[in-house]
C-alpha cells in the first residue's frame, strides 16, 4: 500500500498519498496519531522502498484515476511513519514530478535541523511542518520525541528553512485539550512563529481516533481563544478543524481501496459507506473485512470510524 486515494483534503483538494515509510518508522509517538503509537523509533534516514517501486505505484494510481476522471490536485508524502527519514526522498520526488503534478509533503518537523533534509524539502511545491509548542515540556508531552532530538535546534532548522523556500509553506499545529491550548504557550507559540516565513498556520483539533484514548479536542471556546491568540500577531491563521468530506475515490477494487485509505485514513462509517453505495458495492464488505480481522470500528467522541487492523 504505497498509494492510497484520492482522498479530500481540507488543504490540498484532491490529495493522491504516497506512504514512503514502512509502519511505524518515526522520530515522533505523537498523542494524538491517527495510526497509533511509534513502533520503530528513529532519527536516522534510510531506505524503505525501491524508488522506483514507489514510482510505479503512483503512476498506476495516477492512471487509474485519469481513466476514472477523477481529479488529483497533488501528489503528496504522508506516511506511516516520518516521510522525510527516506534518504530517497529526493529521488523519488524527482521521478514523480515527470508526471507532471504538483507535489507535497507533511512533515513532523523533527529533522528540519538537517541540511539534507531541508534540501530535499526544497523542491517540494507545497510543504507543512508541524509545531505544536515551542515549550520543552510541552514539546516533550505532546509530541513524544526521539531522545536524540533537540527542540532548539528543530525551532532554528524551521527558520532557516523559511526564508530559503521559495514554494507554499505551512504551519500546522494540533491543539490537545489540557496539553498544549492553554493562553502561555499559545502565546510562546506565536512569538516564535512570527520569526517563520510562511503562507499560513493551521490551527487542527483531533478529529480521528488517537494513539492515547485520553486526547481529546478543546472546545470550541478554547479553539477561538487559539486563533485570536495567534491571530493577533501572525498572517493567515486558519482553523482547519471541518468534515473534509465524504468524497473518497476507488480504483475499482472496493476491497482493497477500503484497505488502503484507512491503514494512513480512519474513515468514518459514513463515508465508507458513501464510497461503497457510490462503487456499485454491498455493505456485506464491512462485515466481510471486519470477520477476517482486516479492519475494525472504533468509537471517538460519538462517532464511528472504520481503521486498518495494523497490529
Amino acid at each position: 500500500m504505497l498509494t492510497f486515494g484520492p482522498v479530500p483534503s481540507r488543504r490540498l483538494g484532491r490529495s493522491l498519498g504516497i506512504n514512503n515509510i514502512t509502519f511505524k518508522h518515526c522520530s515522533y509517538s505523537c498523542v494524538y496519531c491517527q495510526i497509533g503509537r511509534t513502533t520503530e523509533y528513529s532519527v536516522k534516514r534510510g531506505g524503505f522502498y525501491p524508488p522506483e517501486k514507489i514510482y510505479n505505484d503512483v503512476l498506476k494510481s495516477v492512471k487509474r484515476a485519469g481513466k476514472r476522471g477523477e481529479k488529483i490536485d497533488y501528489l503528496t508524502f504522508v506516511a506511516d511513519g516520518e516521510p522525510t527519514l527516506d534518504v530517497n526522498l529526493i529521488k523519488i520526488l524527482n521521478m514523480i514530478k515527470t508526471l507532471g503534478i504538483k507535489t507535497a509533503i507533511i512533515s513532523n518537523s523533527s529533522l528540519i535541523w538537517m541540511d539534507e533534509v531541508k534540501r530535499d524539502l526544497m523542491n517540494f511545491d507545497w510543504v507543512s511542518l508541524k509545531c505544536d509548542s515551542v515549550d520543552e515540556h510541552v514539546w516533550k508531552k505532546i509530541d513524544r520525541p526521539h531522545g536524540e532530538l533537540a527542540l532548539k535546534k528543530i525551532l532554528n532548522g524551521m527558520v532557516d528553512f523559511s526564508h530559503n523556500y521559495k514554494g507554499d509553506l505551512n504551519i500546522e499545529v494540533m491543539l490537545v485539550k489540557g496539553v498544549n491550548d492553554g493562553g502561555d504557550n499559545l502565546k510562546q507559540l506565536g512569538q516564535f512563529l512570527r520569526r517563520v516565513k510562511h503562507n499560513r498556520i493551521y490551527l487542527s483539533v483531533p478529529t480521528r481516533p488517537p494513539a492515547e484514548k485520553f486526547v481529546n479536542k478543546p472546545d470550541e471556546m478554547t479553539v477561538t481563544k487559539a486563533y485570536n491568540i495567534l491571530g493577533e500577531k501572525l498572517k493567515n491563521v486558519q482553523l482547519n478543524i471541518g468534515f473534509e468530506g465524504n468524497e473518497f475515490s476507488s480504483t475499482g477494487d472496493l476491497e482493497n481501496d477500503i484497505l488502503r485509505i484507512t491503514a494512513v485514513h480512519p474513515m468514518k462509517i459514513d463515508s465508507v459507506i458513501n464510497l461503497i453505495n457510490r462503487e456499485k458495492g454491498t455493505l456485506s464488505i464491512i462485515n466481510k473485512l471486519k470477520k477476517e480481522e482486516k479492519i475494525k470500528e472504533i468509537d471517538y467522541n460519538g462517532e464511528k470510524f472504520i481503521v486498518r487492523t495494523l497490529y
